[in-house]
């Protein structure tokens, strides 16, 4: 039998992109960086003998000034058509993060389970994958990301999964969807104005219950 030694196949270069996605004003955005393609994920190319999550952080850091952010990965892009430089693989990484925690970044808004403005290359399809895994995780746990704050109202809780469902949710079924997931405060605010409304806390561990997918994504 012959033996086959690696350099026998061709060999692609490996990327790694990572979609950040936070809520603004009551909007989803995907944070983006200016690139000689246009308008993209940070990303970067995989170094010789560097872990794929380790680049991904390094992307990270040096295209959008962003450290210590939990990522994990969606899916690897692979057409072997998708970047014009040549035959370059992607693994694509998510993250959901508050605003208040991020540097000065660029963003493009992300309506109807996708961005607003054209990315480079297959980037827009690495966002729908991207929110597909965050609406997924959203159904299962209260805001799991932590995109809103330690204490929140269930009013920002409804807004928050608005944005990222894309769809308004009626109020008091939301209430009954989430509610065991949460734990009071015992506190209150009136920011916003109105009546006080109460404050509250993830409770940890706790699953919501299936039938809030189903409430969440919508027919």
């Amino acid at each position: 039998m012959q033996h086959m030694d690696l350099t026998d196949f061709p060999r692609p270069s490996v990327a790694v992109d990572v979609v950040v996605l936070t809520v603004v004003d009551d909007g989803l955005y995907v944070v983006t960086v200016d690139s000689p393609f246009g308008t993209a994920l940070p990303g970067t190319f995989l170094h010789e003998g560097e872990r794929l999550h380790d680049a991904a952080a390094r992307a990270l850091s040096a295209k959008a000034g962003i450290e210590g952010l939990d990522f994990h990965q969606v899916g690897m892009f692979d057409d072997p058509r998708r970047d014009d430089r040549g035959w370059v693989l992607s693994m694509a990484h998510v993250a959901a993060v508050a605003f208040d925690s991020l540097p000065d970044v660029g963003l493009v808004a992300v309506e109807s389970g996708s961005p607003t403005e054209g990315l480079a290359f297959d980037h827009s399809e690495m966002v729908v994958r991207a929110l597909h895994d965050l609406q997924a995780t959203y159904a299962d746990h209260a805001d799991p990301g932590f995109l809103l704050g330690d204490a929140f109202t269930l009013l920002q809780l409804r807004r928050l999964y608005e944005a990222i469902y894309d769809r308004e949710l009626p109020k008091d079924t939301f209430r009954r969807q989430v509610i065991d997931g949460l734990v009071g405060t015992g506190e209150t605010t009136s920011a916003g104005g109105g009546r006080p409304a109460e404050l509250y806390e993830r409770k940890p561990d706790a699953q919501l219950p299936r039938t809030a997918a189903a409430l969440f994504r919508g027919p």
